[in-house]
């Protein structure tokens, strides 16, 4: 057994070669790197981060096969809960969810679950590029998943296991959703997610790209046309504004256009020809994991200084604490109690600064956290010629707003009926960020996952 009381160390790009490249900033376990932190887990009995997992994959057992060298046999317990552990692996905040609960983080640090996890996929991949095999008993029954995206691609997994013919309807030309058009190359390779989607079209499940449902197809010809459930899965991505003067110049974003056009459409890569205005001084507001993706991918593209503006202190940022030290060690600035009031620009339209206030934290509000207060007479200006809004997303509203029956709450979100993710629409399923708005992509994964459980408990 490893008593240490730290993790294994995770090998990082060096971070000159950080500034202009989108190469994987987190380089991954070796195989004795993670045989050595393997070690480090108690296997507990009481297994209190499976009940911390949003899927409960049994995490002390395919700890165990690490430990045993037991790699292949690793992978094939986590694939029992979820086909996505190389995207899992990397992205899920852990700290938050299984390890939070590790018995080992009483004294010390948790054992380093989500970088085992990454570790044994990308171990897989490396020695089987075949895929996976897995039985699959077919029951002729058709079920329509609208989304390509994490609750969406659960979903898929779940029934095809159950032996269900699956078709995934996704509105953009390349399947993903926010692994795709959200996440950056440095934090999620694209190549990984295309694997993990590649074993779930080789198992059988049907994709139909560039199809929009509301607009391209409803929900009403989907059971038309045979399809006997149908789970909604269509994540958040209309972006939320600030609502100040000067959102409309030129060189102001929202981080999904700006993302999008960053990941999905690879404006970092010369040869795409994708218009994205970069700009030397870059000014991304916001807090959360979404706003460092959009300041560090705008340092890659060449900005000379990137800034965070968040209205709230260092303690209250929602980001997850390994991608705001990235964002520090990559020199990005950090304007904490910080709020702006007015995008200002020149004769031409396009931005060339921010009006902003300092502000105070006073008692908490509705979400916990300590509201931020205007301090009087503060107000500043700041040169910038970007600005990305990075504050939040909501569900779009297409589908709702051509299916009356079809329920949703003032934000747009869909209102389901429990946690099986059932909707007003007898039938309908819907889970993930479109019925929480913005959350995690284990999150959704597990929404996923409980619709497909209740679709088979309803249908069989």
């Amino acid at each position: 057994m490893n008593l240490s009381l730290e993790k294994t160390k995770m090998p990082l790009l060096d971070i000159e070669q950080r500034q202009s490249s989108f190469c994987e900033v987190a380089l991954g376990y070796s195989l004795e790197d993670a045989v050595l932190e393997a070690n480090r887990c108690l296997e507990c009995k009481h297994k209190p981060c499976v009940d911390a997992c949003p899927v409960h994959i049994d995490i002390p057992k395919f700890i165990h096969e690490i430990k045993e060298k037991n790699f292949e046999e690793a992978y094939q317990v986590i694939l029992n809960d979820s086909m996505l552990p190389a995207v899992c692996g990397r992205v899920c905040p852990q700290e938050s969810q299984c390890e939070k609960t590790c018995v080992r983080g009483i004294k010390g640090e948790s054992v380093a679950i989500g970088r085992l996890e990454r570790f044994v996929a990308d171990y897989h991949y490396d020695n089987h590029p075949s895929g996976c095999e897995f039985e699959i008993k077919e029951n002729h029954h058709k079920i329509a998943i609208v989304g390509s995206g994490p609750a969406g691609l659960s979903c898929a997994c779940q029934l095809l296991k159950l032996g269900y013919d699956i078709t995934i309807f996704e509105a953009l030309h390349t399947p993903g959703g926010v692994l795709v058009y959200g996440i950056p190359e440095f934090r999620l390779p694209k190549a990984i997610v295309q694997k993990e989607i590649d074993q779930l079209l080789d198992h059988g499940v049907k994709l139909k790209t560039n199809t929009v449902i509301g607009k391209t197809l409803y929900l009403e010809d989907l059971f038309n046309d045979g399809y006997e459930a149908v789970f909604i899965g269509t994540g958040a991505g209309l972006p939320q504004f600030l609502n100040i003067p000067g959102e409309t110049l030129n060189g102001v974003y929202s981080a999904n256009e700006f993302l999008t056009r960053v990941n999905l459409m690879k404006a970092y890569d010369k040869s795409y020809h994708t218009p994205i205005y970069k700009g030397q001084t870059v000014s991304v507001v916001g807090g959360g994991n979404v706003a460092m993706d959009a300041a560090r991918a705008a340092l890659r593209l060449g900005a000379k200084k990137v800034h965070i503006i968040y209205r709230r202190s260092m303690e209250e940022l929602p980001a997850r604490k390994e991608e705001i030290e990235h964002a520090i060690e990559e020199n990005i600035e950090f304007n904490i109690l910080t709020n702006p009031v007015e995008i200002l620009g020149d004769e031409k339209g396009f931005v060339k600064s921010m009006k902003c206030l300092k502000m105070r934290l006073g008692e908490p509000d509705a979400s916990g956290r300590r509201r931020p207060i205007p301090i009087k007479d503060s107000l500043f200006e700041m040169t910038t010629d970007v600005v990305i809004i990075a504050v939040g997303t909501t569900p779009n509203p297409m589908i709702s707003q051509t299916a009356s029956d079809l329920k949703t709450n003032e934000k747009g979100c869909i209102i389901t009926k429990d946690e099986s993710g059932l909707t007003t629409k007898a039938y309908v399923y819907a889970g993930g960020d479109a019925v929480t708005g913005a959350a995690t992509v284990i999150e959704a994964m597990g929404a996923g996952k409980k619709s497909a459980l209740a679709i088979h408990e309803l249908l069989s």
